[in-house]
């Protein structure tokens, strides 16, 4: 299922639903623990889970970029910066599972800014697949389905 893209005020809003037939607190879990949240985005760690703890972004040279908690309520909201943009996470129960809204809020679009929804996308299939244990295939593939697909949305 593609993000919803819309303008809101002075921001671009992409906005991702997905519903998980477990438990909020193992979804809460995949999220945000550094020992599962590697394998759904390796270069993200969590340094500490509190609202104006760190993320650390490997850039993959050795070198990192440092990113902001800005809202933490377990097992509920994790949001954070990106660079200058702003994701939150919102879980909530419902009679399946775990029902999980994922929004970047975005300053301006970039030549970027498609890559980084497919791959938003990408992660959240990810989640899904690793909660049930199932087989991750290829997630470049999957990328290069729907990257054109955000890519087009945004240049409309």
């Amino acid at each position: 299922m593609l993000a919803e893209i819309q303008q809101v005020n002075d921001e671009t809003v992409a906005e991702f639903h997905r519903d998980f037939p477990y438990p909020i607190q193992e979804v809460w879990t995949m999220l945000t623990d550094n020992d599962h949240l590697v394998e759904w985005f390796s270069e993200l760690r969590i340094h500490e889970l509190a609202e104006g703890g760190k993320l650390l972004f490997d850039i993959g040279d050795g070198s990192y970029e440092e990113m902001t908690i800005t809202e933490v309520k377990i097992p509920k909201v994790w949001e954070f910066t990106w660079d200058k943009n702003l994701i939150r996470f919102n879980l909530s129960e419902n009679p399946r599972g775990t029902h999980l809204v994922l929004k970047e809020y975005m300053k301006e679009v970039t030549e970027h800014t498609a890559r980084d929804i497919a791959g938003w996308h990408v992660c959240l299939d990810v989640i899904g697949l690793l909660l049930a244990n199932k087989p991750i295939e290829d997630r470049q593939e999957e990328w290069n389905k729907v990257y054109p697909q955000y890519n087009e949305q945004l240049t409309k």
